[in-house]
């Protein structure tokens, strides 16, 4: 049995400036710390961070007035914010800059009075909260002036079929965006289907699908076809792992998600020849290290990383966070 490992896999820059967040908030205020949802979805994330003294809520009303909340990488409504200011709360925004870039691109479209398509999972708070940044009164007034008092709105496809139930007002004003986590290839197909029906949708200059995102789905794809099973290390809530482990599926590939090597069934490995394993992009490094190890003790022979695309991304922490040493010097 051969064990060959995914490259890139694992933390993306986006999870990693999450965590980091709340890290250094715990440094700097103190415990608790209050986090809306999981700032990232991977259960032993989460659980180290509330043993550093993180409490998960999951709303700004279960945060005491006047404290501190960070609001989780997926991203958060405007409704949200709003009723944090009402609380008083200090906020951190751990919201992925790829993310907010899908935001900026929705306010956008209802500025301009845009029908707009969102492409992504029910919810998922990454389109709960893209959903909640489409300003209707924004959509009226530019419709208002524009078409005869239309009214423009946001509306979620998830799939090929769903394209042909929209009704929109006005075929000519359309415009798309995505969920960051979703398959390439699932968007793609819906993208294509989308342009068939309203030849004018605009969609955004840029891939809303992040860089990450891309690039695991690119590895897994290269793994499964020299692979007989793929383990994909990622929690059962991550959006990002499951589409690794859908993909490895549709080439054929036996796969199964795994938080971590306690879930491995020996079943799983009997007559497997080569065994690829990659991890979605909230799973931790030690996470991977247990489940090779594990294969190793199994009898594995361990082949290494399979090459992939480097990735060099870094995401700037809030600057209070980042100026702490003089933050501290402030508070005394």
């Amino acid at each position: 049995m051969k064990i060959m490992l995914a490259s890139p896999r694992g933390f993306c820059a986006g999870v990693e400036r999450a965590i980091e967040i709340v890290t250094r908030a715990l440094k700097i205020y103190g415990a608790p710390v209050y986090v809306r949802h999981e700032v990232v979805h991977n259960k032993t994330v989460v659980a180290d961070l509330r043993e550093q003294g993180a409490v998960f809520v999951q709303e700004v009303e279960d945060v005491p007035r006047n404290g501190l909340v960070i609001f989780s990488a997926h991203g958060v409504s405007r409704e949200v914010k709003r009723r944090a200011e009402e609380r008083n709360l200090r906020v951190f925004d751990a919201t992925c800059p790829l993310v907010t870039k899908v935001h900026l691109e929705v306010a956008k479209a209802a500025r301009e009075g845009r029908d707009t398509i969102l492409i992504g999972h029910a919810g998922h708070p990454e389109v709960e909260g893209t959903l909640g940044q489409y300003d209707r009164e924004d959509g009226r007034a530019a419709v208002g002036r524009a078409t005869n008092g239309r009214v423009a709105d946001i509306h979620l496809v998830e799939k090929v079929a769903d394209v042909e139930q929209l009704s929109l007002g006005d075929p000519d004003r359309v415009s798309y965006v995505t969920q960051t986590t979703l398959s390439v290839d699932d968007a793609s197909a819906i993208i294509a289907s989308l342009r068939q029906r309203y030849p004018d949708v605009v969609g955004p200059s840029k891939n809303d699908i992040c860089y990450a995102t891309q690039n695991r789905q690119d590895a897994v794809k290269k793994l499964a076809q020299a692979s007989d099973l793929i383990l994909v290390v990622g929690s059962a809530n991550s959006s990002n792992s499951n589409r690794l482990r859908e993909i490895a599926e549709r080439l054929g590939t036996a796969s199964f998600l795994i938080d971590d090597e306690s879930e491995i069934r020996p079943e799983w490995l009997v007559g497997r020849k080569v065994i690829g394993v990659t991890s979605g992009a909230s799973a931790p490094e030690t996470l991977v290290s247990g489940v090779i190890e594990h294969l190793r003790a199994a009898g594995g022979e361990f082949l290494g990383e399979q090459g992939g695309v480097s990735e060099d991304m870094t995401f700037s922490l809030p600057q209070e966070l980042r100026n702490h040493d003089s933050l501290r010097h402030n508070q005394r």
